[in-house]
């Protein structure tokens, strides 16, 4: 997808290149990790969290829906908020999460900022 920088050089890719039509599980690719912080793409081709499946995170995550589709549940909340391109969310760290769906007809590509604070 990308080149990675790992230091002071520069990187150059594309989040939407190299999208797979099907895939048997999400894909997780960081794009940088430095003290405090990880930006990674996730691509999401029809995945959900398991059933009783919550995410609890020790750091906070800003998620960005880049293609496709998705309904994020905040525990506590009626109902999954559906999130499509453009719709971004911050997620404090230890609030309880998870997917309830993805675009089953189109891979739903995601960009997660995960930090500390």
């Amino acid at each position: 997808m990308s080149d990675k920088a790992t230091g002071s050089e520069i990187a150059i890719g594309n989040l939407l290149a190299g999208l797979p039509a099907r895939a048997a599980h999400e894909l997780f690719e960081t794009l940088m990790e430095r003290p405090g912080f990880k930006l990674e793409r996730i691509v999401s081709t029809g995945q959900a969290s398991p059933p009783g499946f919550w995410y609890d995170q020790d750091r906070a995550e800003w998620v960005l829906v880049l293609q496709g589709r998705a309904g994020l549940r905040i525990a506590g909340e009626p109902a999954p908020r559906d999130l499509r391109p453009g719709d971004h969310v911050l997620i404090p760290a230890h609030v309880r999460h998870r997917v309830e769906y993805t675009d089953p007809d189109r891979p739903t590509v995601w960009l997660a900022f995960h930090f500390d604070g």
